[in-house]
């Protein structure tokens, strides 16, 4: 696995398998690496799957079948930086299936593991410094469960 010296870590109770084969079924440049087991020295039970090593649109992740003892929370999540509706559709269907939907294009899979499906340019229309247009596009974001770029461009302009 070529990193640039960040890998992360999910932390699964069992399920670590699972996800990284979700994962990498909706993520370009996406696969599969080593998967290593416990053996009798470990925690766990010998030949369940301990690690998982994966890629998901190239960044390197290891899922690793930790226990019970921590879950994943809304303090960390995921940004998916969408170049247009269709991308935003896509992940939003893909992720939110057994998972649940948030506000403003947060989501948590059905890991548990957070998600925010945005468009690419929503930064510059709630940075603009124009005043008014950002306080636009802030209202429009915040009205929002998945992401419309129509509206929140339209929203932005004035519309």
């Amino acid at each position: 696995m070529t990193t640039d010296g960040f890998i992360t870590c999910l932390w699964f109770d069992g399920q670590a398998e699972e996800a990284a084969d979700h994962y990498v079924s909706i993520f370009r440049n996406a696969a599969i690496g080593r998967v290593t087991h416990y053996d009798e020295a470990g925690m766990g039970t010998s030949g369940d799957v301990l690690t998982v090593e994966f890629t998901a649109n190239g960044h390197p992740f290891v899922a690793l079948n930790g226990g019970p003892q921590f879950r994943f929370t809304e303090a960390v999540s995921f940004q998916i930086l969408c170049a247009d509706q269709d991308e935003i559709d896509y992940y939003w269907s893909r992720l939110a299936e057994g998972g649940e939907e948030g506000r403003c294009g947060w989501l948590k899979d059905r890991f548990g593991v957070s998600w925010q499906v945005l468009p690419a340019g929503l930064t510059d229309m709630i940075a603009d410094p124009d005043p008014e247009a950002a306080a636009r596009a802030t209202r429009a974001m915040l009205a929002s469960r998945k992401f419309d770029i129509a509206a929140l461009e339209k929203a932005h302009a004035g519309g």
